[in-house]
């Protein structure tokens, strides 16, 4: 497993990838996504978990009588049994640790491949209540949680497939399990969630993408799932609320140089340049430290950002950007006008572009006349 040589750092618990701009990663917030009101339940059972949360002792009771339920031959009894489970995990912290050490999460993995829909939401969402203790994330990947949830991610209904996300998230807080992860097949339903769910679907798809990409194989994985259209999609899009995920997740996967390609030929350059001349005071900034990679050692690239206008708001956040914003864009500004040797002449074979209404970028390889 190859991870890139950066700096760790921590936010709100999770570990990330020094993504070498002046952020937090505040673009990402926890992805906590269980919806506790969305299965009603009878009063008595409301009265029940309770009487859980209130007495810890009746809690451990209850919790005890819960797994065993998980083992029934009566489906009714599975179903009450993993909701008020995913509820108590949920509810209050100390039942997690409660909830593992009486066996739960064997048998709540196997309910992630019910073919009851029911079932495989509460299987996946307990899971993903139980792996927000850091203390038994090893325990739920050692047990074989990440294949299944893997196929609900790929399967599953609209909550299942959010929450596995955000499960497997949390699995890959472990750095070991980020290469088994992308391996178990996660990063192209991953990207297709992102690219086809809702809001809180394509929040959870990015931040579980964020994470992942930090291992070199991931990102790989990520480009050639095609991730680069969604992303460049939705940093064009400024009423998505997106455009900050969106730029984080690019950020990580540009230093692979076909991620840079991919970024192109999505037409990443406009979005990019428009993202630097009215986005915020954060986007801009990470719009220009993804310029300034794909352009480092690409004579072409920087030709199509100079096309673009890109000196102009460049120059404009030299002057009123973060400090670290004025000297990647003074930076950016410098390499692009550097004197282009290898820049395609007229007549030679050489990449066009042009620009097409949706601010995408079409690369279109033209043959060159013989000269006359």
């Amino acid at each position: 497993m190859e991870t890139e040589n950066a700096l760790n750092y921590s936010y709100k618990g999770r570990s990330f990838k020094d993504l070498s701009i002046n952020d937090d990663s505040t673009a990402f917030s926890d992805c906590n996504s269980d919806r506790s009101g969305e299965f009603p339940t009878a009063s008595s059972q409301s009265r029940r978990l309770l009487l859980a949360c209130a007495n810890s002792e009746n809690s451990s009771d209850l919790i005890r009588q819960l797994v065993s339920d998980l083992d029934s031959c009566s489906i009714d009894e599975q179903k009450q049994a993993a909701l008020e489970l995913r509820l108590l995990a949920k509810n209050k912290p100390e039942n997690r640790i409660k909830i593992a050490k009486a066996g739960a999460i064997r048998p709540l993995i196997s309910l992630i491949s019910s073919s009851d829909p029911y079932l495989q939401e509460n299987g996946v969402t307990a899971i993903l209540n139980l792996s927000l203790c850091d203390e038994n994330k090893d325990l739920i990947a050692s047990s074989g949680a990440i294949k299944p949830l893997v196929r609900a991610l790929r399967t599953g209904t609209a909550t299942a497939k959010e929450n596995a996300a955000c499960a497997l998230l949390r699995l890959s807080q472990i750095e070991e399990n980020k290469a088994v992860i992308g391996r178990s097949g996660a990063i192209p339903p991953l990207v297709y969630l992102l690219e086809n769910g809702g809001i809180r679907g394509k929040k959870d798809a990015s931040t579980a993408l964020y994470s992942l990409c930090t291992v070199k194989e991931n990102k790989i994985r990520a480009v050639e799932a095609g991730i680069m259209r969604p992303l460049v999609e939705l940093m064009a899009d400024f009423g998505s609320n997106m455009i900050d995920k969106s730029a984080f997740v690019t950020s990580v996967l540009v230093p692979v140089p076909e991620a840079k390609t991919a970024l192109v030929e999505e037409g990443g350059i406009p979005v990019l340049v428009e993202i630097i001349e009215v986005g915020s005071q954060r986007q801009k900034e990470i719009a220009v430290v993804i310029l300034l990679q794909i352009c480092e050692d690409n004579v072409l690239f920087r030709a199509m950002v100079d096309r673009e206008g890109a000196i102009p708001p460049l120059v404009a956040l030299s002057q009123s950007g973060t400090n670290r914003a004025k000297q990647k864009a003074e930076a950016l500004i410098e390499l692009l006008r550097q004197p282009r040797s290898g820049t395609p002449l007229p007549g030679d074979r050489m990449c066009q572009f042009k620009t097409v209404p949706t601010t995408r970028m079409e690369i279109v390889t033209m043959n060159s006349k013989e000269k006359q």
